[in-house]
C-alpha cells in the first residue's frame, strides 16, 4: 500500500516538549503512518525528565490537523475489520496523549476537523488564535463514530453544543470555541506561540506529581458509569504528598520564592 506523505516529528525546547504534525500538502491530514508514529512521540517526551510540558501543533500556519486522510479510506476502511483495525490505531495514539502524566496543550490555528479535534480533546489544554476553524464532518461521510470520543466531545462542551457539532457537521470558528468552551483562551493572529510559550512556563514551573494526581482524578470523575477508582485518585495523591516537592513546595511558599521542583 503507497502511503500518502505526512509524518510526526518531536523536538525538545528547554521544558517543552514538541509534537508537530507535518502534512501541509493535506492541511496536516492524518495519514496512516503519522497515526502508527503518535503513540511513540509522546512516549518519547514523556519518558524525558527535561520534558515538562508537551504541546502538540500543527506544521505551518494554515492548520492544525485538517482530520483523518481521507483518500487512504478506500485503502484503509474499505471493510468492518479493516476499518476496526484503523479505529484501533487512532484511538491509541489518542489513548497515549489523554494518560500522559505531564500536561498537555494543543496550540490551534486555522483547520482543526474531525480526527484533529479528536486528538485535542485528548490534550489537557487548548489554545487558539483567531483563525481557528473547527468541525466534526462526520455525518456528511457516513462515518460511524465511537461513544468514547463522543463522551470526550460531551464532557467538554456540553450535550447541547456536542448535538450540534455533529449533527450539522458545520465548521465553527474561533468565537464559537470560547462560547461553546471547546479553548481555553482565543489570542490575536501573530501571538499563538507566545501565548503558548507562557503558559507552558507557567505549568513547567508546577509540582510534577500534583499536576499528574489531578490529571488521574479529573480523569477517573469524567469516567462513565457510577464507579469511580478512588484507588487509584488516592494513590496518585499520596504520592505527591509523600514528594520531596511537596516540601519544596512549602518551604519556597514559606521563604516567599520560586519553588524549584523535580518530579520526586
Amino acid at each position: 500500500m503507497t502511503q500518502a506523505p505526512g509524518r510526526v516529528t518531536t523536538r525538545i525546547d528547554g521544558p517543552i516538549g514538541w509534537i508537530v504534525f507535518e502534512n501541509p500538502g493535506r492541511h496536516n491530514a492524518m495519514s496512516v503512518a503519522m497515526w502508527e508514529a503518535l503513540p511513540a512521540a509522546v512516549d518519547a517526551l514523556q519518558a524525558d525528565p527535561q520534558v515538562r510540558v508537551l504541546v502538540l501543533r500543527g506544521a505551518g500556519d494554515q492548520a492544525f490537523v485538517s482530520g483523518a486522510d481521507i483518500s487512504q479510506f478506500d485503502q484503509v476502511r474499505d471493510s468492518l475489520e479493516a476499518n476496526q483495525r484503523y479505529e484501533a490505531m487512532g484511538n491509541a495514539g489518542m489513548m497515549r496523549i489523554a494518560d500522559c502524566s505531564k500536561p498537555t496543550i494543543a496550540m490551534l490555528q486555522g483547520w482543526c476537523l474531525g480526527g484533529g479535534m479528536a486528538i485535542t480533546l485528548n490534550c489537557d489544554l487548548r489554545i487558539g488564535d483567531e483563525s481557528l476553524r473547527y468541525g466534526i464532518p462526520a455525518a456528511r461521510l457516513g462515518i460511524g463514530y465511537r461513544w468514547p470520543g463522543i463522551k470526550k466531545l460531551v464532557d467538554t462542551v456540553g450535550a447541547p453544543n456536542a448535538r450540534e457539532i455533529f449533527l450539522t457537521a458545520r465548521r465553527f470558528n474561533a468565537q464559537d470555541a470560547l462560547r461553546m468552551g471547546f479553548v481555553n483562551r482565543i489570542v490575536a493572529r501573530g501571538e499563538l506561540e507566545a501565548a503558548v510559550r507562557a503558559e507552558c512556563d507557567l505549568l513547567a514551573a508546577n509540582a510534577p506529581l500534583t499536576m499528574a494526581s489531578v490529571k488521574v482524578a479529573i480523569d477517573e470523575i469524567l469516567r462513565a458509569g457510577p464507579q469511580i477508582d478512588a484507588q487509584r485518585i488516592e494513590a496518585a495523591t499520596q504520592r505527591a504528598y509523600g514528594s520531596a516537592d511537596f516540601i519544596e513546595g512549602r518551604h519556597a511558599f514559606l521563604e516567599k520564592r520560586p519553588p524549584v521542583f523535580q518530579g520526586r
